[in-house]
């Protein structure tokens, strides 16, 4: 049988402690008499602070998967697929998916029934959507059972967050990633996240939901936050010519929401397609998160500025930083000149990747259900995308809605097709024009009133040839 310990955990505040293994997490653990500490999805730098737990007599566990550093911390066991002599055949899983690895090596070895570690997959499965890791291998398999779990026996957290985004549909990799992860995360962006914690362990239906109600609070919170920050950016991006003419974009200010400068960082892409730093102050330091552009490892850019910081770590698309203000300018100069000389010309532009042309009258029902077999889709396994060339706006009904949108019925000869195409509003005199354009796009299912139907979301579409403006 399981040994019957008591289990306790403890989340660090983003604010008053910063990511990761911290001191006071440590002291917290010596004063509650652990003798061992299991870290998630941090841990691997840490290389200090486990030699601190370590010197209490505190054997340390470490499941991560950022990139380890040189040195590896004096742990008794370290779960990481990123060890450079790590033979594990997958190197991609989630900082959850490595916790449930040893949960399932746990029911191994106590001979219990595997049961108990699968009854976590919808779980595991919200980790692999929230953390955008790639959808490939060991990951689509654990998505594809978690989803089916989430949907035929989902924990209680799930049910509510459901029952709070009026969902009456199954979830998708799409709603894990929109709905539940924005509610989790906001806990911790925002206030403690100990909540988010606490409401994944209630087994009461009531404080489930009271919990899920302040998570939602402090998701609308973390909203208005980001829209402020995101617009204050942009101003300074417009004010600075300067910086239109660096490679990458490094933006600082101290009154900025440490919780949401990597969602800003974001952004930023969206509108300036380069790899993209937002930084604020906090506890006397400046401290921030990175984004990256297709095909640039700025995990590997901001090592190369590693004796600017005083602490960093990340993947190939994302990662954070901590370092003193008096390196800041420094920091800026060399994380450019960094960028400049190393960043591939296709990384520049944007890009959409088109899987195939096709006309209108290919989109069946028989054709979709064969796409919806490549699900889940996610990074690296991305939905396909298809360019139709002369379509046109059927009868004048595609328009601009919400001022930013466009909702599209797009024809080509006698078929007609719907969709949708988000912040598209500034290409609408291309359809307003009534000649044909080209658009790329991917096939959906669209569930609306207890009515599904197939629509198409629209990337980007431009005149077809012969009929630029």
């Amino acid at each position: 049988n399981f040994p019957d310990v008591p289990l306790i955990f403890y989340v660090p505040h983003r604010y008053r402690e910063g990511y990761g293994v911290s001191l006071a997490g440590i002291d917290f653990a010596i004063q509650e008499g652990v003798r061992l500490l299991i870290t998630l999805d941090c841990g691997i730098k840490s290389v200090d602070k486990i030699a601190y737990a370590a010197a209490h007599d505190i054997d340390v566990i470490i499941c991560d998967h950022h990139v380890p550093g040189e040195d590896l911390p004096a742990a008794v066991a370290i779960l990481n697929p990123k060890q450079t002599d790590c033979t594990y055949p997958y190197s991609e899983l989630s900082g959850c998916g490595i916790g449930y690895k040893l949960i399932r090596a746990l029911a191994l070895s106590y001979k219990l029934d595997l049961n108990t570690a699968d009854r976590y997959l919808d779980l595991v499965a919200t980790s692999i959507a929230a953390d955008i890791v790639p959808m490939t291998g060991e990951n689509r398999v654990l998505a594809y059972y978690g989803l089916k779990c989430a949907n035929e026996h989902p924990c209680l957290a799930l049910k509510t967050l459901k029952e709070i985004a009026g969902m009456n549909k199954a979830f998708t990799i799409a709603d894990l990633v929109f709905i539940v992860a924005p509610r989790i995360n906001a806990a911790g962006r925002m206030d403690d996240a100990r909540k988010a914690i606490e409401f994944f362990i209630e087994d009461d239906s009531e404080k489930s939901m009271a919990l899920a109600m302040l998570l939602h609070a402090d998701n609308f919170d973390r909203r208005e936050v980001d829209k402020n920050m995101t617009e204050e950016a942009l101003d300074i991006l417009l004010q600075e010519d300067v910086l239109f003419q660096n490679k990458s974009t490094v933006l600082f200010q101290p009154h900025w929401h440490k919780g949401v400068v990597g969602i800003v960082a974001s952004r930023l892409i969206e509108h300036y397609y380069r790899p993209t730093i937002v930084l604020t102050e906090s506890n006397g330091k400046i401290t921030g998160s990175a984004r990256s552009v297709h095909g640039f490892n700025i995990y590997e850019a901001i090592h190369q500025c590693g004796e600017l910081l005083e602490n960093y770590g990340g993947h190939y698309y994302a990662a954070g930083m901590t370092l003193s203000k008096e390196n800041l300018d420094s920091f800026k100069q060399k994380f450019e000149q960094v960028v400049r000389d190393s960043i591939p010309l296709s990384s520049i532009q944007p890009e959409v990747e088109v899987d195939a042309e096709i006309d209108l009258k290919d989109i069946t029902p028989g054709f979709f259900n064969i796409v919806k077999q490549f699900e889940p889709f996610g990074p690296s396994n991305m939905r396909p995308v298809f360019l139709t060339r002369n379509v046109y706006n059927y009868k004048g009904y595609s328009r601009v809605v919400k001022d930013t949108h466009i909702r599209f019925v797009v024809c080509q000869e006698d078929i007609a097709v719907a969709g949708i195409g988000f912040n598209m509003a500034d290409k609408a005199g291309y359809i307003m024009s009534e000649r044909p354009f080209d658009m790329v796009y991917t096939i959906e299912e669209n569930e609306w009133k207890g009515n599904t139907s197939i629509q198409i979301k629209v990337i980007d579409l431009k005149p077809s040839s012969g009929y630029e403006p």
